[in-house]
């Protein structure tokens, strides 16, 4: 069954593409102490492994993203989400490249989440599902990367929560990355962070439909409270002056205010309809699991609070990259990172783009971000002998 003009139903279509598959007896260990089995990984690959198994790509996909990075969304209908960077002739050159998309655990795309059924009751998991990580969505992937035979990959590449994933690889499987770009994320998520999250789960788990996230069982939906979380959310995710460039203060189809609360204003419209038609695409629980994933994350935390010891005697080659209107990852969380990873004579490179877009830049043409992009592939391929 697909997903209802409406509101997300839960029950997944049969999304085209590769998924691997865990039985109960290779069971997932998380973090939290808990196991997830059995359990699935859905991927998207692009282009072709080299004989040396040298080539490969892991692209890491932010809070509400997929698998399909480069290719025609089978939802949506949309185009890949990072077709701009990934494609022949491309910064992720996939004449030159084999590139590796996964959806992560805890979604609702096609890999294990809490709107799959769980086999010990035959009913969908919903708050049954274990609390997940950065940490046990990366050692996820690890499993899919064992499949594929390769011991190390080229680069681990992603921003935000994707850029989370990514420093998560670079700590945990320094020998299996040769090259790293974290994009507008931190080390750890801010307070700030973690309480704009909480503003979203709140108004997902205040909306009657949601059921104590027993809504698919039910046969309902929490629409209303989960498209309130994406509006919050995608606030954060522009600057004012992108919002002031592309809405200003100007009306809504109509000539004057109406002295109602109807959607005067074209930016009132526009995040109505981003919440919209998110609920047309996305699981409310899976909201709330891969938001306190992001929120957990901290990768010092165990090393007593000093980052550098996360990424000590690494050999992997890094390139941070922030955005100056980016007020949901500053800069300064960037340099914190490049702070680190120079206390640990890492090979660590970092730019700062000049951009008003805020932090949905490193989706958009950034022609800066691009060039970045290309100089540092390329030249990591030349360390590494790919041509």
């Amino acid at each position: 069954m697909s997903s209802q003009s409406s509101q997300f139903t839960g029950i997944r279509p049969e999304f085209p593409g590769l998924r691997l598959s865990f039985g109960s007896d290779q069971p997932l260990q998380l973090d939290s102490g808990a196991s997830l089995a059995p359990f699935t990984i859905a991927y998207q690959t692009y282009g072709a492994l080299n004989r040396e198994k040298s080539n490969a790509i892991l692209i890491c996909h932010a809070l509400t993203g997929d698998q399909f990075v480069a290719d025609k969304h089978p939802i949506t209908g949309k185009p890949g989400w990072w077709e701009a960077m990934i494609g022949p002739g491309k910064p992720i050159d996939t004449n030159r490249f084999f590139i590796i998309c996964s959806n992560v655990i805890g979604s609702c795309l096609g890999s294990t989440g809490p709107s799959d059924i769980n086999a010990a009751t035959g009913k969908p998991y919903g708050l049954g599902f274990p609390v997940i990580t950065i940490a046990d969505m990366v050692r996820a992937q690890a499993l899919l990367i064992d499949h594929l035979g390769i011991e190390q990959l080229f680069a681990v590449i992603g921003g935000s929560m994707g850029g989370m994933q990514v420093l998560q690889w670079a700590a945990a499987y320094p020998e299996r990355v040769f090259a790293a770009m974290p994009i507008a994320c931190a080390a750890r998520h801010s307070a700030q962070n973690i309480a704009f999250h909480e503003v979203g789960r709140q108004a997902i788990t205040a909306d009657p439909e949601w059921r104590n996230g027993e809504y698919l069982a039910q046969g309902t939906s929490p629409a209303r409270g989960l498209a309130v979380a994406r509006m919050a959310a995608h606030i954060t995710y522009l600057s004012e002056a992108a919002l002031h460039r592309k809405f200003g203060r100007n009306l809504q189809d109509r000539a004057k205010v109406t002295y109602g609360f109807d959607a005067d204003f074209q930016v009132e419209s526009y995040l109505r309809h981003q919440g919209s038609i998110f609920v047309d695409r996305f699981d409310a629980n899976s909201y709330l699991y891969i938001t306190r994933a992001m929120d957990y994350f901290d990768l010092a935390a165990e090393q007593g609070g000093q980052l550098a010891l996360a990424f000590k005697d690494t050999k992997t080659r890094f390139c941070l990259v922030s955005f100056t209107s980016d007020w949901l990852f500053p800069t300064s969380e960037s340099r914190a990172v490049v702070h680190a990873l120079n206390a640990c004579a890492a090979n660590v490179s970092f730019v700062e783009i000049n951009s008003d877009k805020g932090h949905d830049a490193f989706l958009l043409d950034e022609p800066e971000f691009t060039a970045v992009m290309k100089g540092f592939i390329d030249g990591c391929a030349w360390h590494r002998g790919i041509r």
